[in-house]
């Protein structure tokens, strides 16, 4: 956790700044806490990894009492969930001591259900791609990525990676992006994985957010609304953040008129708009921005509807500011530059046959296909590739083919060490 950071954490209760307190727990490397407590005027709080953890309850108690008896790991394990499991530990030690380590060996290790299968192939499904597109869009407008971006309940930083990827040419990391979620695990393989080191804060979205207001040019909250409980308690929060010229941007809505996989505690397009109704709000049906997305490499944010209009749809985006020059239509080419490097999509079996790729799509789960099939749209059933896609991969020995295999995400840029299938 760096000084920058800190300055801009609140107490989600008392709402006090907080400061590091100076007792043994207290592990620096240069201006970044790595282990610690912090204070406010009404409680203490650990931070494990880097990470501020911003929770009052029993686990995070513990984990703070470990660290100020100098049980540093003892703290991130039972963060992890991993408290009592001798076995899984001893994998997760010897895990971190490996520079080859992957994020699907450590996502293997700390999540036991079909998240993990969604995390592990996301940066190809169909909600993702729209959402990326989405981002990339409004990027374009400018002041939207100028200042700090909160990815809301982000998980393990899919997404804050293309939030990250967006700021203005020559600007400096800092204010940079911010990645918030209740589960310590997630932003764990965030940092270490998916977006070294990026700034994260655990905290509950049930709560209210442990940010100073007008703290960000851009909130985002994507897929997981739905989950949450105090839902209008989050949203005038997110508006708090994002103050009265800011963006909050809500993609893949789930909507209880229309048929959704886990759709979660759903309201009516009507009633989520309510909710941001001081923030100016507009409605986007999730369907037409993959369309445009997929056929026309375009995000048209003029065409927003009323909630009649959305009647039957199983779900769409929230896009609100009062500001109205983002409203626009947008052409989003293709990205062709490599941030971590050039890999195989996970959801291809690849085979190699007299010097040449033949990858096969192959979906984990027939309920995985359930829910991202759409995913056909881009992605072939079968293609050769005149080349062996042996890892790393060379964009220059596929020639001409390699524009179309990134834009129909045949191959796709991964974070160094993601862990995706290579021939």
């Amino acid at each position: 956790m760096r000084a920058d950071l800190l300055a801009i954490l609140r107490c989600p209760f008392c709402g006090t700044h907080l400061e590091v307190v100076d007792n043994d727990a207290l592990v620096r490397e240069g201006d970044a806490v790595l282990e610690g407590v912090l204070g406010c005027q009404c409680c203490a709080y650990p931070v494990v990894a880097g990470i501020p953890v911003l929770i009052a309850d029993d686990p995070t108690r513990r984990a703070m009492h470990a660290l100020e008896a100098g049980r540093a790991e003892e703290a991130l394990f039972g963060l992890m969930g991993r408290a009592g499991d001798a076995a899984r530990q001893d994998r997760l030690r010897a895990l971190m001591r490996r520079p080859d380590a992957t994020y699907r060996e450590a996502l293997d290790l700390l999540c036991d259900d079909a998240e993990g299968l969604c995390f592990f192939y996301r940066f190809t499904d169909p909600t993702f791609v729209t959402i990326e597109a989405l981002l990339r869009s409004l990027a374009q407008a400018g002041w939207p990525v100028q200042g700090r971006a909160l990815d809301l309940c982000g998980g393990s930083g899919h997404v804050t990676r293309v939030l990250s990827s967006l700021r203005p040419a020559g600007r400096t990391p800092q204010p940079g992006t911010v990645l918030a979620d209740i589960g310590f695990w997630k932003l764990w393989l965030a940092r270490r994985f998916t977006t070294p080191g990026v700034a994260a804060v655990c905290c509950d979205a049930n709560s209210p957010l442990p940010f100073a207001p007008g703290t960000f040019s851009l909130v985002l909250l994507a897929d997981a609304f739905p989950y949450i409980w105090h839902k209008r308690m989050l949203a005038d929060e997110m508006m708090r953040l994002a103050g009265r010229e800011g963006l909050v941007v809500m993609p893949h809505l789930h909507s209880s008129e229309g048929e959704n996989h886990s759709a979660g505690d759903t309201l009516t397009p009507a009633a989520y708009r309510h909710l941001f109704a001081h923030h100016a709000p507009r409605l986007f049906s999730d369907a037409r921005l993959f369309e445009d997305v997929v056929e026309r490499s375009a995000v048209d944010l003029t065409a927003d509807l009323t909630p009649d209009e959305l009647t039957g749809e199983s779900s769409f985006t929230l896009v609100s500011t009062p500001r109205s020059d983002v409203f626009r239509e947008y052409r989003v080419e293709p990205e062709e530059t490599i941030a971590g490097e050039l890999t195989v999509n996970p959801l291809y079996r690849v085979d190699r046959r007299n010097g040449a790729s033949v990858l096969t799509l192959a979906f984990p789960s027939p309920e995985y296909e359930a829910e991202f099939g759409e995913c056909r749209r881009y992605l072939p059933e079968e293609v050769r590739v005149e080349a062996e896609l042996t890892h790393p991969i060379d964009p220059a020995r596929l020639g001409s083919a390699y524009a179309e295999l990134r834009a129909r995400r045949v191959l796709i840029d991964a974070p160094i060490g993601y862990g995706a299938r290579t021939a």
